[in-house]
């Protein structure tokens, strides 16, 4: 409550990160997030993690990467929703570590991953690379690990047992 109720961390290009087991409400927190900072008059941008880098992997062989970058500043919080599904690729992971480092320090990024930073080497297929985009994460972070069982798998269990 405190992020949606104080929106400075974005003034200061502060991370928010949100790990947890898939169905404990990640998304959900991120929406409600970038909800209460649209209604602080921030500019805000939603992206399935897979989406976004598949886009940026399209704008680098078009040789417009940078442009998208720049385009992308544009808004005060980029959220890249469920970050371990993107692929090991040296293209894929290459783009993302340019996002990473190109708004290190200049603007925020909320991450939702089910995986935690030490699982982080099968999304970057170098360790250097985890390394170093986990350092600029969190060197000015917000870190949030989820432990819940799955809403989804409760859900179920309730509709079973009735």
């Amino acid at each position: 409550m405190q992020l949606a109720d104080d929106d400075t961390w974005l003034d200061n290009a502060t991370n928010c990160l949100f790990f947890g087991a898939s169905g404990v409400g990640k998304t959900h927190l991120a929406l409600g997030l970038s909800q209460a900072m649209l209604e602080a008059g921030r500019r805000i941008k939603f992206f399935s993690a897979l989406a976004l880098v598949q886009q940026l992997q399209q704008d680098k062989q078009q040789l417009l990467l940078q442009s998208r970058l720049k385009k992308l500043d544009r808004f005060d919080l980029l959220i890249l929703d469920d970050l371990g599904y993107v692929q090991k690729s040296e293209a894929e992971t290459s783009v993302l570590f340019e996002l990473i480092a190109h708004r290190y320090e200049r603007k925020s990024l909320l991450i939702t991953a089910n995986q935690p930073f030490s699982k982080w080497d099968s999304i970057f297929p170098d360790s250097m690379m985890t390394v170093a985009a986990v350092d600029r994460l969190v060197h000015h972070a917000v870190i949030f690990e989820i432990k819940a069982d799955s809403y989804r798998q409760q859900q179920a269990a309730a509709r079973n047992q009735g």
